[in-house]
């Protein structure tokens, strides 16, 4: 398989992230389908790179199924809307877990997904009151998180830190352990770790928090200490690369 034959579903592709992630991906060899749930948002997706547009509800099973059909890989930015911090059922819950479910049904060789800082071991990097007003959405995030691990996908689980515009650096602080990174990080440079995670053998099954440099500059004790190999690389994750749990 080469990347002009690995079809990557960007989920949340309307969002900043989601979009940060299609411009990425139109200067590689990656075939991008965008999902998002309004049609009108399709010529939008296309300037920012989308080869393909899927309109869909991540809340209905069908859609779900729809979006993954013939795709190789997702890379799931996906978001709720301010408003349902407090109110409302966040997608990045059972929205999410049902691309999830989708992506094992088809046979999908690896899922990436952007969470956030606060979520799980690492909710010592918000403070109380942000932790109050996130609950709902940090509890959905933390479900779908162990829902991943728990489906014998093959995963990288990325959380960063409060997002911010600015050009791609390829500059990160990435660290392991749960607690021990916090402040913010360039959308652009999300999406280029995420596509990265495809190709970056070290990166598999495992979950990292991500930061700017400039968040942390003395570092963290726990960074890790491989490099992060674009697509550039030459490798494209197939599901046969990887050993999966019975």
């Amino acid at each position: 398989m080469t990347h002009d034959s690995y079809r990557l579903l960007v989920a949340g592709a309307s969002g900043e992230t989601g979009t940060a992630i299609l411009e990425y991906l139109a200067d590689t060899e990656y075939t991008a389908r965008a999902l998002t749930r309004h049609g009108e948002n399709e010529s939008m997706l296309r300037r920012h790179g989308a080869d393909e547009v899927v309109v869909g509800d991540l809340f209905d099973r069908d859609d779900a199924m729809r979006a993954i059909a013939d795709v190789d890989g997702v890379l799931c930015a996906v978001g709720s809307p301010r408003k349902r911090l407090l109110f409302g059922r966040p997608v990045d819950g059972d929205g999410v877990k049902n691309l999830v479910d989708a992506a094992l049904h088809a046979g999908v060789s690896y899922f990436v997904l952007e969470s956030a800082l606060g979520v799980g071991d690492s909710k010592d990097c918000l403070s109380w009151p942000q932790r109050l007003i996130r609950h709902r959405l940090l509890r959905a995030k933390g479900d779908t998180e162990a829902h991943l691990r728990d489906s014998n996908l093959p995963y990288t689980i990325v959380r960063p830190g409060r997002l911010r515009d600015g050009e791609m650096t390829q500059q990160l602080v990435v660290a392991e352990g749960g607690a021990t990174v916090s402040g913010s990080v360039r959308r652009a440079d999300v999406a280029w770790l995420m596509v990265a995670a495809l190709t970056t053998p070290e990166a598999r099954n495992r979950t990292f928090e991500v930061v700017g440099p400039e968040s942390v500059p003395g570092g963290v004790d726990d960074a890790v200490d491989f490099d992060w190999r674009g697509p550039e690389s030459g490798l494209v994750a197939t599901r046969s690369d990887y050993s999966i749990p019975s």
